[in-house]
């Protein structure tokens, strides 16, 4: 089945002002947090590895999202096994490598130390689910792969990433292995932070990525969201670049979605939604209302909120929130575990003071999901 990741990507290409969005679904967070990863139910209980991985069938059952996103042990299971993207319009993608920064063990003190590139999996291994394939076989796994590299402005470690996505692009592009590059900000950089972050990364992405020819190119980006000026200045700068942003740690539901609206109105066209979507009340319904948004569907953020809770009303499902309070704009952490940005948007509309049916969840549910959401963040 024609995947619509490639259908968006040759129509942005053709025509950059396009309106093509890419939505995915970043279910790849056991290659972080590994216990925490899966989330929780709704009455507070750890969800476990089986239970996650049916949210992912579900979720691309739906086929509102253009990318599953997985870490290779599930690629291999629904992708290889299952075939569960055999006859979906769902491309599989599997995170290709797994810094230090994201290596979240409960008492772990990894993301306080500048991060080290490290690959669990091979590309063979998510491609085919085994090392040296015979020559000819079928890619019966993911030829997508998020790469993220971490830039600490400390000259020997951002040299060793840099070395190790060189010899990264050169084993995909031998493999015909496609990738997408997620920058995330600097992680541990001490008394070297940069001033002004967002200009930063900017330049870090486009001085990274002038040495970067043909194939060996990602096929998008995935940074922090850090507000209109540094998405404009970076879209605007090469338009034959698709610019994705990560959603960060989980917020409120306006949070989600002035984001995805915001960002898309200064120049992205795509997003990764992880703890946003896997911390909803209901994946499915979250979906779609992203999809709504991405799509230019629904051009309004607060009003996609109350269709929102609506739906989950309709559904018998309290929110974790009030109304009132799920309007609200709130601070998140960016990465799994990075600083904390604050709300971008210099206006957005107000929340209605018109009361609603909508019901607090329970106190056991708020906090596991507030314990979760720290150490995922």
């Amino acid at each position: 089945m024609q995947k619509t990741l490639d259908v968006k990507l040759a129509r942005i290409a053709a025509d950059p002002s396009c309106r093509d969005f890419i939505l995915a679904d970043a279910k790849d967070a056991d290659m972080a947090a590994g216990m925490a990863a899966p989330g929780v139910t709704r009455d507070g209980r750890m969800r476990t590895l089986q239970e996650y991985r049916q949210l992912i069938r579900e979720n691309v059952a739906q086929g509102l999202i253009d990318i599953m996103l997985m870490s290779p042990s599930t690629g291999e299971q629904l992708a290889i096994h299952e075939r569960l993207f055999e006859n979906s319009s769902v491309t599989p993608a599997c995170r290709a490598n797994d810094t230090t920064d994201i290596h979240l063990a409960q008492g772990g003190i990894y993301p306080l130390q500048p991060s080290r590139p490290f690959r669990t999996a091979t590309i063979e291994q998510i491609m085919y689910g085994k090392v040296a394939p015979k020559p000819g076989e079928p890619v019966v796994g993911a030829d997508l792969g998020l790469y993220s590299i971490t830039f600490n402005n400390d000259v020997e470690r951002d040299l060793e990433t840099l070395e190790k996505y060189r010899a990264f692009r050169i084993e995909a592009e031998r493999l015909s292995f496609r990738h997408f590059l997620e920058v995330f900000d600097p992680n541990a950089c001490g008394d070297m932070c940069p001033a002004d972050l967002a200009r930063y990364i900017n330049d870090q992405i486009a001085r990274t990525l002038a040495g970067v020819v043909g194939k060996g190119r990602p096929i998008f980006l995935k940074i922090a969201y850090h507000g209109p000026a540094a998405m404009e200045q970076l879209a605007s700068y090469d338009r034959s670049l698709i610019i994705g942003i990560l959603g960060g740690a989980s917020g409120t539901t306006y949070d989600a979605f002035h984001q995805l609206w915001e960002a898309r109105k200064y120049g992205a066209r795509a997003a990764l939604y992880g703890r946003m979507i896997n911390n909803s009340e209901h994946q499915l319904t979250m979906i779609q209302h992203l999809r709504w948004l991405a799509d230019g569907e629904l051009d309004d953020p607060a009003e996609a909120v109350r269709s929102y809770h609506n739906e989950l009303e309709k559904l018998g499902i309290s929110p974790w929130r009030s109304l009132e309070d799920d309007l609200k704009l709130t601070p998140r952490a960016t990465a799994y575990a990075g600083g904390t940005a604050k709300p971008t948007g210099s206006a957005r509309p107000t929340a209605p003071s018109a009361s609603t049916s909508a019901s607090r969840s329970s106190d056991k549910v708020q906090a596991s999901l507030a314990r979760w959401s720290r150490i995922l963040s």
